[in-house]
């Protein structure tokens, strides 16, 4: 009896291993009935059939990466170009995954080698340097389209790698030095052309400021003159108002009338003494009339003054 007490005992722990499943988060199994499709177990705890039902695939529902291994490419220019990417993408459908497909990886991979040559071989090697988005974008697209059959989305690809020959690469290192050493040529031009420019704007600068100091100064020199002027003037002029108002005093004429007289005689006096010749004036009398008036005012003067 106990031996087969045991016996059904082993019988109920196989039948429950068998009955009894708990699938992890984010992933999918897929059962099978007696050979076909029955259905999806989603994560948690499941009972099955035990015997019949089995479990057949099962899939992570996580974002895969997969490396696509590196392939030599054609460009439009025919030169020969090694590219390696790396490929991200999701089971969205555990049982097209598990039927669509007898192996979704290597599909995928060689789906994307494909894609890229002919992506490649429509640019020109400048342009696949330049393009990288743009290739990425190609072969996700044309993924993804093909991938639905096969219950997986296609999320990104990413270009890890562009290796042309190394003639090429001789070729380009020599074509980018050429083009650095132009860009310093244009530089260094560009430099001496500044400095000219400087150079003649300042000799320019300098004469106009120095033509603007000279026009400066001889306006101030004429505005000094004029100034002058104005003051002599302004000083003649008062000393003429102040001779007029002396003249409106008692005595005012006849004080003129000495003072004409005085310079009279002594500019007589100083011709004399300076020249041989004597200047006699053609009418006498009005030289003595002259002296006669000074001696008069002379006398008339004191008697004024008293």
């Amino acid at each position: 009896m106990e031996i087969v007490a045991i016996v059904l005992l082993f019988i109920a722990v196989i039948f429950i291993a068998q009955s009894i499943k708990v699938v992890p988060q984010q992933h999918a199994w897929v059962v099978e009935r007696l050979g076909r499709f029955h259905g999806v177990l989603s994560p948690g705890l499941n009972i099955l059939v035990p015997f019949i039902d089995r479990v057949a695939y099962k899939h992570s529902l996580k974002e895969i990466p997969l490396d696509v291994p590196s392939q030599v490419c054609i460009t439009k220019d025919n030169t020969q170009l090694a590219v390696d990417g790396i490929l991200y993408f999701q089971v969205t459908d555990p049982m097209r995954a598990s039927y669509g497909s007898s192996n979704y990886i290597i599909a995928i991979t060689q789906l994307a080698q494909t894609t890229l040559r002919s992506v490649i071989g429509k640019m020109e090697l400048d342009k696949t340097f330049e393009e990288r988005e743009a290739i990425n974008v190609a072969v996700v697209n044309a993924l993804d389209e093909a991938a639905l059959n096969w219950g997986v989305k296609v999320l990104r690809y990413e270009i890890k790698d562009l290796t042309p020959p190394n003639e090429i690469l001789r070729a380009m290192q020599a074509q980018i030095t050429a083009e650095r050493e132009k860009r310093a040529l244009i530089a260094a031009s560009e430099g001496r052309k500044q400095e000219q420019i400087n150079i003649a704007e300042g000799e320019r600068q300098a004469f106009i400021n120095k033509s603007e100091g000279e026009r400066q100064a001889e306006i101030n020199i004429a505005q000094g003159q004029a100034a002058a002027i104005v003051a002599v003037a302004e000083a003649t002029a008062e000393a003429i108002r102040k001779i007029a108002a002396a003249i409106q005093q008692p005595g005012g004429a006849e004080a003129v009338n000495l003072k004409v007289a005085e310079k009279a005689v002594e500019a007589y006096a100083q011709l004399a003494q300076k020249n041989n010749t004597m200047i006699v004036p053609g009418n006498m009398t009005e030289v003595s009339a002259l002296i006669g008036t000074a001696m008069t005012l002379m006398k008339s003067a004191p008697a004024a003054s008293r």
